[in-house]
């Protein structure tokens, strides 16, 4: 594939990614939610996971420790989700939804979804198909240092 491609593909990545993070934030204000696309992302992992270790959470929501860390701490504050220690090894923590937490999920997951629907918009099973193979392979060619070019 020729540089001129490789460099579209990114932008083309990066705008529609951006343009779908702004979408979802307007319809959460719109519908008075305060979340982030982020956010959005480790609440939905709880709602499926019920309860799970803030290491196995980022690793389900393929973000770092770290930035999982923060949005947990923001959402513990929030009153959305509740962390506690292990007990048999303080440091790990344990996160779950809360009350609150289950009913923000309830409140955002058919928006969030309608958002999807959205974008879906006049494409196929096909299309999907083709999308998350060529997604796949991209993911699998970084993840393993491997030149696409040669493969």
């Amino acid at each position: 594939m020729d540089l001129s491609k490789t460099k579209r593909f990114g932008v083309h990545l990066d705008v529609t990614l951006k343009l779908i993070k702004q979408d979802i934030l307007k319809r959460f204000r719109d519908n008075g939610i305060d979340l982030t696309p982020e956010q959005w992302t480790v609440i939905s992992e709880l709602a499926d996971q019920k309860t799970i270790y803030q290491r196995e959470l980022a690793a389900g929501t393929f973000k770092d420790a770290p930035t999982v860390s923060r949005i947990v701490e923001l959402l513990v504050n929030r009153g959305y989700v509740s962390r506690k220690a292990d007990k048999l090894d303080r440091r790990k923590f344990l996160v779950s939804l809360t009350v609150k937490g289950k009913a923000i999920y309830e409140k955002s997951a058919p928006i969030l979804y309608d958002a999807r629907t959205l974008g879906w918009k006049g494409l196929n099973d096909t299309d999907y198909k083709d999308l998350t193979r060529i997604l796949s392979k991209i993911s699998s060619n970084i993840s393993n240092g491997h030149d696409s070019q040669g493969s």
